[in-house]
């Protein structure tokens, strides 16, 4: 269920005979809520003492509630959040071992988070990942995003985000498969979509044989709610091929260790 890329990737080498500028697009399902946005980014590297090339990247900065922090990385290993260490360092260090190794290795952290209103809009996804974008050509060598579990190296980022029209909205996402226990069945969940200021999605009990099915579907949900969407808690959601459709149950929270993040869960039918 990886998405697939559209457009042409963007390179360093090509920056300057193939400016990108990275769009932002109308939310056409957004009404206004009082959900949040949340946003969190460790980008490693040796950064030039220079302001950060975002403008080329469509970007005028930061937006307001975002802010970067830097830090010695000597220092930042003691914190206790400290991501590449214990079972998710380990995790990092199997799914992207040579990003892995530029991170540990890089001397410098800049951490880039905050929280923001529900925008209609997501003008603040194009000014903040300029910036990224823009912190890798001045030093970076590696990208963090937890939200998505997912240890990037320069060279990587810039193909999953740094794309002709703009990434598709499942690049910024991450859609899993895991077994249900003592059911026989899976279950298919996102994390991610506090970018979106969103719950992320959570399809359970679905057979082996309508896994792909199930995975569309998320898909479909995911781009919903980017788009701005909300849904109520006991909303019925038809879905061909499931007898009686879906029915929404609202849960979750930040606590939550599945997510980290709100959620909606649908059950897939017997």
């Amino acid at each position: 269920m990886k998405g697939s890329e559209s457009g042409v990737p963007y390179s360093k080498e090509n920056r300057m005979s193939m400016p990108i500028t990275i769009p932002a697009w109308q939310r056409l399902h957004w009404q206004a809520s009082d959900e949040e946005i949340v946003l969190q980014f460790y980008v490693f590297g040796k950064f030039e003492p220079i302001r950060v090339p975002s403008a080329p990247y469509g970007s005028d900065g930061l937006p307001a509630g975002i802010e970067v922090t830097s830090h010695h990385h000597a220092a930042l290993r003691q914190w206790e959040g400290y991501p590449l260490k214990g079972a998710m360092g380990h995790m990092f260090k199997d799914d992207a071992p040579e990003a892995y190794k530029l991170a540990v290795d890089a001397p410098e952290v800049l951490v880039v988070r905050g929280k923001i209103k529900d925008s209609a809009d997501t003008g603040y996804l194009r000014d903040t990942f300029g910036v990224l974008a823009g912190l890798l050509d001045i030093g970076g060598v590696a990208i963090l995003d937890p939200q998505i579990l997912t240890l990037f190296d320069a060279a990587k980022w810039r193909r999953q985000y740094l794309i002709r029209e703009g990434a598709p909205i499942r690049n910024h996402l991450l859609i899993l498969r895991d077994a249900e226990q003592d059911t026989g069945r899976n279950w298919i969940h996102t994390r991610g979509m506090r970018k979106f200021g969103r719950p992320d999605i959570s399809i359970t009990h679905v057979p082996d044989r309508d896994v792909d099915r199930a995975g569309m579907l998320c898909e479909r949900l995911i781009e919903l709610q980017a788009l701005g969407a909300h849904f109520r808690d006991g909303q019925q959601l038809d879905a061909e091929g499931v007898l009686g459709g879906l029915t929404a149950t609202l849960g979750g929270g930040y606590d939550d260790p599945e997510f980290n993040n709100t959620s909606v869960t649908f059950r897939w039918s017997d």
